[in-house]
């Protein structure tokens, strides 16, 4: 018998052997898993038709509230205010405050140099999360403003996403820690044996300013959101500076994070006790934070609150629109109740199989009565909320199965008249230069495209 042979024909199938093997242990892990049905079949399908594909991609991106990489972070605790004129009440979801003060911003050009002008005015701290600081002339700047404030002894620390900023630690950045100042990676997935953090992002936008005012939205810090100028290539996007005692909830959250992506390097603030501002409005904020730290699914459940007890009208702003079954059925349900229900999204999103893939469940709204109203002056990447003109919210978490299941996310709920109207301007600018649904896809679709539409929807859980 030739043994040489043998052998070279088992090390010719090893690799498939090695990954068929791989493959069962992987669905056997899978099945166990407390998951949805679709994100299930979505993992099964990918793993068992092209396994040397599906199995790293389930070893990167494969689990949720992955216990072994998150027992480390501490459950989020928000604040619980010690002042009782600033607090409200504590609802299943967060803490409300009152005795706020909210500034919109509105534009790229207003929330870049509303940034510079908090770095610059900040005595004490600055504290800055965010999941892409990317490195161009707004990037660039803005690390220059934080390396300044450092070097007059104001304590500076940037939280960058360790996927979202991947490899841009680059030299104008050192400059910051030259100057005294303090940059964390959140989850790094290097070296290989941490792969499996590649899920686990913190997709969150804090910043905030000797612990009393706070920047909160969907902007990253680049020139696609945010600069000096105005410019039409820029995407829209929207974001609110807030004072008052709900910045001690998001200082908290902030902290938490930073805490967990310091490790034994961590060295702790004491937080301080805000009041409230004086304002002519009581400025009720409901500050929420969302992802594997908190109990359930806050964020989710928050909305789906918010869905079902509209009375007259629901108003979704978002990027990418991937939804569960259960939120796109209350969202068709109310339609068909006769409520107004609006969902604004981009009529081409940076994400071209995310277009793919939404298009059977704005077709499927369509249909049932809801208004899809598609951007058409570009990117739109702005996140809110809008239900009877009473409660407004917008915040990091995108309306996909990502923001709202896996992701660290932060949101800001809005209660007062003033700051609901504020949000509802936005909503409205947006929609007028918006298309509906129908206009945009009143042809025949190709079979191809039907194809493709089909199978990315298929692959939605893992987008």
């Amino acid at each position: 018998m030739d043994y040489r042979a043998y052998i070279d024909a088992i090390l010719s199938h090893i690799g498939a052997i090695i990954g068929f093997g791989l493959a069962f242990v992987l669905i056997a892990r899978l099945m166990r898993e407390k998951r949805r049905p679709s994100n299930t079949f979505a993992w099964l399908l990918v793993i068992v038709l092209i396994p040397y594909i599906g199995v790293p991609l389930y070893l990167l991106f494969g689990g949720r509230k992955i216990a072994r990489l998150t027992r480390n972070k501490e459950s989020l605790t928000l604040i619980s205010d010690t002042n009782a004129e600033a607090t409200v009440s504590v609802s299943p979801f967060g803490l409300i405050t009152r005795g706020n003060r909210s500034d919109f911003l509105h534009t790229g050009k207003q929330a870049f140099n509303t940034l510079v002008e908090q770095i610059q005015q900040a005595k004490e701290s600055i504290d800055i999360a965010t999941f892409i600081l990317s490195h161009d002339a707004s990037g660039r700047r803005i690390v220059r403003e934080l390396s300044e404030k450092s070097r007059q002894g104001v304590e500076v620390r940037l939280l960058l996403d360790a996927v979202g900023s991947f490899g841009k630690k680059t030299f104008y950045m050192l400059e910051l820690e030259k100057a005294g100042g303090r940059i964390e990676r959140f989850m790094p997935v290097l070296p290989i044996w941490s792969w499996g953090r590649a899920n686990l992002r913190n997709h969150r936008k804090i910043a905030c300013f000797d612990s009393e005012r706070a920047i909160i939205g969907g902007r990253n810090i680049g020139r696609d959101y945010m600069g000096p100028t105005a410019s039409q290539k820029r995407w829209k996007d929207f974001g609110a500076l807030i004072e008052g005692p709900a910045v001690m909830q998001l200082a908290a959250i902030f902290e938490a994070d930073w805490k967990f992506a310091c490790s034994k390097n961590y060295q702790p603030r004491e937080p301080k006790i805000l009041d409230p501002v004086q304002s002519m409005d009581t400025g009720e904020i409901e500050i929420m934070a969302s992802g594997p730290d908190t109990n359930g699914d806050p964020l989710y459940e928050k909305i789906l609150s918010a869905i079902h007890e509209a009375d007259e009208e629901i108003v979704l702003v978002t990027p990418y629109y991937l939804p569960d079954e259960v939120l796109q059925r209350s969202l068709i349900v109310k339609a068909r109740t006769g409520k107004r229900v609006r969902l604004i999204v981009p009529r081409k999103s940076n994400h071209p199989v995310t277009d793919l893939a939404r298009h059977h469940y704005l077709r499927e709204l369509h249909e049932a009565g809801v208004e899809v109203l598609l951007f058409d002056e570009g990117m739109m990447h702005g996140k809110g909320m809008l239900a009877d003109r009473k409660v407004a919210m917008t915040g990091s978490a995108n309306i996909d199965l990502r923001s709202l299941f896996v992701n660290y996310e932060v949101a800001a709920f809005f209660y007062s008249p003033s700051d609901v109207a504020e949000v509802s301007s936005w909503i409205q600018m947006l929609a007028s230069k918006s298309i509906t649904f129908d206009e945009s896809y009143n042809r025949k679709s190709s079979l191809v495209r039907e194809v493709a539409e089909d199978l990315s929807r298929l692959l939605t859980p893992l987008l």
